[in-house]
C-alpha cells in the first residue's frame, strides 16, 4: 500500500478540507483528491463523506484512521532511524541553527572546526527556532545552535556557551531612549514590534510583559528582524529583543536600552543523547576543548 495516499488521507483527516492539505502537503487540491479516490477504490470503501459542503470521514474513514496514522508514523521513523544509522556509518556532520548565529562566537567555532577537520562532510544552514529540536528528533539534524531560556534540557546533551540578555529597541527620538535603563512598566503607552513565535522570542517577552501587567499595543508581529528595525527607525514603535542578536548599523535612528530587571538566554549546542556519531563527538570535543 503506497504510503504517500495514507499520509494524505491522515492528513485531510486533520484539516478536513482539501485545499489547506494541499499547500501542507506542496501539491495541488486536484493530487489530494486523485490519491483519497485512489485509496477509497484500493480499499473498496468510501472514507470521506462529500455530500455536504464541509466533508467529514465516514464510518470507514474513523476505522481507517488510526491503522494509516500508525503506518506513516512508522515509515517516518524508520526514514529517520535509516538516517540516523547512514550517518553513524559516514563522516558526515549536520548542523542547524538560529538565523542570528553570526552575531555569536559559535560561528567562528563552525568556521574553526571546518578547517581544521576536512575530513568531515559539514553541512551547515539557518532555520527557524522552532524546527530545530524536531529537526533532532526525525534526525535531519545532528546538532543544532539555539537559544534557551531554561537551561535543563533532559533529552539533550548541552554545550552552553555564551549568554545574551534583553534590551528595548526604540527611535532614538524616543524621550525612552534617554534612560540608562528602563523596566518593562515604563513600555505600557508604546506601541510594539513583536518577533512572533516561530521565534523563541515572542513568549519569553510576552511573559514579561503579563508578569509587569503591561497588555501591549501590537502595531506588527513577525519574523524578520530587519523589517521590524526598518519600522523603529522610522518612529514606528518599540520591540524587546536580544542585545547581541542586533545590527544596527544600517539604522541610524535605532538605538538599545538596557531592560531591568536583567533576563538572560543562553546560547547552546544541543544534541540528542542517545544519538552520536563519529562526526558529532568530534565536534563536541573540539567545541569543549576551545570552550576551556
Amino acid at each position: 500500500m503506497d504510503v504517500t495516499k495514507l499520509n494524505t488521507f491522515v492528513d485531510l483527516a486533520e484539516t478536513l478540507n482539501y485545499t489547506q492539505t494541499a499547500a501542507r502537503l506542496f501539491t495541488t487540491q486536484a493530487t489530494v483528491s486523485k490519491q483519497i479516490l485512489a485509496l477509497e477504490k484500493e480499499l473498496d470503501t468510501t472514507l470521506v463523506d462529500r455530500s455536504h459542503r464541509q466533508i467529514e470521514l465516514t464510518w470507514a474513514g474513523k476505522l481507517v484512521l488510526p491503522y494509516a496514522q500508525k503506518m506513516v508514523a512508522t515509515q517516518t521513523q524508520m526514514i529517520a532511524a535509516l538516517r540516523r544509522e547512514t550517518q553513524t556509518r559516514s563522516m558526515t556532520l549536520t548542523i542547524r541553527s538560529i538565523p542570528s548565529i553570526s552575531r555569536y562566537r559559535a560561528f567562528n567555532l563552525m568556521s574553526a572546526f571546518a578547517q581544521q577537520h576536512p575530513e568531515v562532510d559539514l553541512h551547515f544552514s539557518e532555520a527557524e527556532t522552532d524546527t530545530l529540536l524536531p529537526s533532532l528528533a526525525d534526525g535531519t539534524s545532528d546538532i543544532v545552535f539555539t537559544r534557551l531560556f531554561e537551561i535543563e534540557q533532559t533529552a539533550y546533551d548541552t554545550l552552553i556557551g555564551e549568554t545574551d540578555r534583553f534590551v528595548v529597541v526604540l527611535p532614538k527620538a524616543n524621550p525612552l531612549a534617554q534612560e540608562a535603563t528602563l523596566t518593562v512598566t515604563q513600555l505600557k503607552d508604546q506601541s510594539f514590534l513583536f518577533l512572533n513565535e516561530v521565534t523563541n522570542l515572542y513568549r519569553p517577552v510576552m511573559a514579561l510583559l503579563n508578569t509587569a501587567g503591561v497588555t501591549p499595543k501590537e502595531l506588527y508581529r513577525g519574523q524578520r528582524i530587519d523589517l521590524i528595525l526598518g519600522m523603529i527607525n522610522r518612529g514606528m514603535g518599540v520591540s524587546i529583543m536580544m542585545a547581541r542578536s542586533l545590527d544596527l548599523s544600517d539604522y541610524p535612528a535605532v538605538t538599545t536600552v538596557p531592560l531591568t530587571p536583567e533576563r538572560l538566554s543562553h546560547l547552546a549546542f544541543l544534541r540528542l543523547k542517545n544519538h552520536r556519531t563519529p562526526a558529532s563527538d568530534l565536534f563536541w570535543d573540539f567545541v569543549v576543548h576551545q570552550e576551556q
